[in-house]
């Protein structure tokens, strides 16, 4: 092979890799929950809207005032509601292993880590980490986040 052939080959490839990494780092990443409950259990505060506080009281078979009393305490900024917290620190809906009203967690609980996240999160979530085409992107993150 010539010289100019390899010079011509060599940056063609080259030119393919960069493509190809550049296409690798806009490829969305999923992060798919395997249910190990840390996000649960760390500092924060999970804010309620009206809608989930009804969803999740109706849900408890409670009212929405028992609901506030049992289930609530008041969001740092005091302007809402967030989830209350057991003694220990982690979610009052957690039992064991298992998020109780799971089916009905609110929107903010959905949302992470997908929509939503914090620096330094991976060294505490065990979610799988999953390069997804972009419209596989968009059907995960609809399953996961719907009701």
């Amino acid at each position: 092979m010539k010289d100019s052939n390899i010079r011509a080959c060599t940056l063609f490839c080259r030119e393919r890799l960069a493509v190809g990494v550049e296409q690798s780092r806009r490829m969305p990443i999923f992060y798919e929950c395997d249910r190990c409950t840390a996000c649960c259990r760390w500092p924060g505060q999970v804010k309620l809207s009206e809608a989930e506080i009804s969803r999740i009281a109706e849900y408890k078979g409670v009212n929405e005032f028992e609901f506030i009393q049992e289930f609530t305490r008041l969001t740092v900024d005091r302007r809402g509601l967030a989830v209350a917290d057991k003694p220990n620190g982690e979610c009052i809906f957690l039992e064991g292993r298992n998020c109780s009203i799971n089916s009905v967690k609110p929107e903010q609980c959905r949302h992470f880590p997908n929509l939503w996240n914090f620096p330094g999160f991976r060294e505490i979530c065990r979610a799988k980490e999953r390069v997804v085409s972009e419209a596989e992107w968009e059907r995960l993150i609809e399953q996961s986040t719907s009701n």
